[in-house]
């Protein structure tokens, strides 16, 4: 009989139980009582900080509904509306108040009598948010939210006519799979063209984000933006050096691999070049993989595929199943890409993704479901802030769990299939690795050259496609080529959160590796590291997961060399 979960509940401790928390009104209240109370001791302090942790996920959660909401239909005026309520009438509030929180925390006589080893994290995030914030900094940074869910509704509703029938960008992507280049041409250039028709108006809005987050670096008494978002993001356990190194690293020694894996693609085609409509499709030939063709197949595949990988991991998903906490199915009107993100009061995962029948979707689920495990493995933390983990280790959760369920496809592939697919993701792996790098150097050249023209920042990434590329002929589309940063959402909403994709991998394959002689072992490691959400800096989170926290050439030669002797057992 399958292993079922039932979670544990977390009553509020300090908030009533069905307390309503939508207006500002609901709200303001609320932590004035939380400023009011006394603290006399550590141990009232320790409870203070409890409770406010609780009332932020309180509240956060509100926020984190309307979020769900809006992506999940972004042509619904009022879900946009309710969004933006929050983002322009409770946010801005809210910081002054965060603020005045930490500063009670960090300037309390009895911080001192907490045990540092515990504190010692929370403690390091808290003095670096206080050192950030400026006052003057909220209108800037609630105009940046709105600009960032302009470029989610523009996305949102690109559309294509084909073979008499609307469809979204990403139901395009199929097409990119057919054995007949000329589809796949076709398919290819009709959703260039339809992204290059915003690209004056993708320009514009990145302009304006560009301008803002560098004010809001000046505000804060930086010399450039690159400086203030590395302090924003908490690397506290690497710098720009390291990201440089890593960019080196990367160039030495996965490129090579990249331009071989192209090569050997161009070879079994019979090509003279691979172009952009080539990259998709089988080298051989063969139809494309379709795993499934409802998303329920999807889940309850999916499903199977977690307990095959462990019992516990299973159950958990089917829990999110049972609950409702999956949208898994792309529509017209609904945001691009894939999430994970938490419930906090309620301390439950919710998956936003959009499947069209890909092989690629599986491994959506499966990283998404990596990160649902981490929200549960840790839910338990009395410390609210350590139920979140750093965004590096946050990947390593994720990409793990591709990897582990790679071999485990039975619910949608015959054996030649599954190996297919197993063999799409490796090569995938090494493909991604110089395009994390490209994104990552891209933004820092940007940041540090403030004042460029947009004909600058073109001849930016195409030089750093030229670097970071393989062997991709671009003849005759080269303005969808200088534009096709516009597609990485992260430049837009999340800047510099791009290179935390490739450390996180680097952990993800060491465990992956360890995997392959000792299967038990790599799962019981990576749970023990989720486990930990993130109460321990990053180096000691990688090591209880039985990897290591490293950037060099010589851990990323070990792992690339793995990976080719895997491809080397599977069958092209």
């Amino acid at each position: 009989m399958a292993t079922a979960y039932a979670p544990e509940t977390f009553p509020h401790q300090w908030l009533p139980a069905e307390v309503e928390l939508k207006t500002w009104e609901q709200i303001e209240p609320w932590y004035a009582k939380l400023m009011a109370e006394p603290i006399a001791s550590s141990t009232d302090l320790e409870r203070w900080i409890m409770a406010a942790g609780e009332l932020n996920a309180a509240v956060g959660q509100e926020g984190v509904k309307r979020y769900i909401a809006m992506t999940c239909q972004t042509d619904d005026p009022d879900r946009e509306a309710a969004y933006l309520a929050f983002v322009r009438d409770i946010e801005p509030r809210l910081k002054p108040i965060q603020n005045e929180i930490r500063t009670r925390y960090l300037d309390s006589p009895f911080r001192s009598e907490l045990p540092r080893d515990r504190y010692f994290v929370f403690d390091r995030a808290l003095e670096n948010r206080r050192e950030l914030f400026r006052e003057a900094n909220i209108p800037r940074e609630t105009e940046l939210a709105e600009l960032e869910q302009q470029y989610q509704k523009i996305m949102g509703a690109m559309t294509v006519n084909y073979r008499g029938q609307e469809r979204t960008l990403i139901q395009m992507a199929p097409f990119l799979e057919e054995t007949d280049r000329a589809v796949r041409q076709e398919a290819w250039e009709l959703s260039a063209r339809r992204r290059l028709q915003d690209r004056e108006t993708l320009d514009d809005l990145f302009d304006r984000m560009m301008a803002l987050r560098v004010e809001v670096a000046r505000e804060a008494g930086f010399d450039n933006y690159v400086e203030y978002a590395y302090r924003n993001r908490e690397r506290f356990d690497y710098g720009i050096p390291d990201a440089i190194r890593f960019h080196q690293a990367v160039e030495k020694v996965v490129v090579p691999l990249t331009k071989e894996i192209h090569a050997q693609h161009r070879a079994m085609m019979g090509l003279d070049s691979l172009r952009p409509w080539d990259l998709s499709v089988d080298p051989l030939g063969r139809p494309p993989l379709q795993p499934f063709t409802d998303v329920e197949k999807l889940a309850t595949g999916t499903e199977t595929v977690f307990r095959e990988v462990d019992d516990e991991l299973g159950a958990q998903f089917g829990f999110l199943r049972a609950r409702q906490l999956l949208d898994l199915a792309n529509r017209k009107g609904k945001a691009p890409g894939g999430y994970q993100t938490t419930l906090e009061d309620d301390r439950l995962p919710f998956i936003f993704m959009n499947a069209v029948g890909l092989d690629s979707d599986l491994r959506t689920l499966l990283h998404e479901g990596g990160h649902a495990f981490h929200t549960l493995a840790c839910r338990g933390e009395r410390l609210p802030a350590y139920r979140e983990s750093p965004l590096e280790f946050c990947e390593v959760a994720s990409m793990t769990m591709e990897l582990l369920g790679a071999r485990r496809l039975d619910p949608f592939y015959s054996t030649a299939d599954a190996d297919r697919s197993a063999r799409k993701l490796l090569e995938g792996i090494v493909l991604i690795i110089p395009w994390i790098a490209t994104v990552d150097a891209f933004q820092h050249w940007i940041y540090t050259h403030p004042g460029h023209t947009r004909d600058e920042r073109r001849a930016a990434w195409r030089s750093l496609l030229e670097r970071f590329g393989g062997d991709v002929d671009w003849s005759g589309h080269e303005e969808a080529r200088d534009h096709s940063w516009h597609r990485q959402l992260h430049i837009f909403l999340y800047p510099f959160y791009y290179i935390e994709y490739g450390i996180a991998q680097l952990g993800a394959l060491q465990i992956w590796q360890r995997s392959l002689t000792d299967r038990a072992g790599a799962v019981a490691a990576y749970k023990k590291g989720l486990s930990l959400g993130g109460a321990r800096p990053l180096p000691e989170l990688f090591a209880a997961a039985g990897a290591r926290f490293d950037f060099g050439d010589e851990l990323i030669a070990s792992l690339m060399g793995t990976i080719r002797t895997e491809l080397d057992k599977l069958a092209p």
